[in-house]
């Protein structure tokens, strides 16, 4: 058996940063005021920006970029694999880069399956994203559809 404790590693951090343990953070960048919650998992690559916060139990994976002053709540989960062949493809060539603008929420039980959702716009709890958001707005559903614009 192989036992790995999690870990915060290898990370920039800038000032005044605040991880909550356990967490398992690694070869990404945390920017100014940045709070992560415990259980957390940010994967090499990623970028959280200014004033960002990380509620507990959300997963961030590789190629995340979070823009300044975002929320994202309990147990969000990014994901860049969309399984287009039927099965995980572990070509990291094949994965799509995430990016959300300044000013985003995301509720908590949310899922981002898609590269970009734009500044200002809110994600409702539970809802999945899986195509871009480029109108600010509130979304919510599975999948989410634009409700009413900000």
């Amino acid at each position: 058996m192989k036992l790995l404790e999690c870990a915060v590693r290898d990370v920039v951090a800038g000032n005044n940063v605040t991880i909550i343990q356990p967490a398992n953070i690694y070869q990404c960048e945390l920017h100014d005021d940045v709070f992560v919650g415990p259980f957390v998992e940010i994967q090499k690559g990623s970028v959280i920006g200014q004033g960002s916060r990380i509620q507990s139990h959300s997963f961030i994976c590789e190629n995340v970029t979070i823009g300044r002053h975002c929320f994202i709540g309990h147990n969000v989960t990014f994901a860049n694999d969309l399984f287009r062949s039927g099965a995980p493809d572990a070509s990291a060539e094949s994965w799509i880069a995430i990016t959300l603008g300044d000013h985003v929420t995301v509720g908590s039980g949310a899922t981002i399956l898609t590269p970009s959702v734009c500044s200002g716009a809110v994600i409702g709890a539970g809802s999945v994203v899986v195509r871009p958001v480029e109108i600010k707005g509130i979304y919510a559903g599975n999948p989410a559809r634009l409700l009413r614009r900000l």
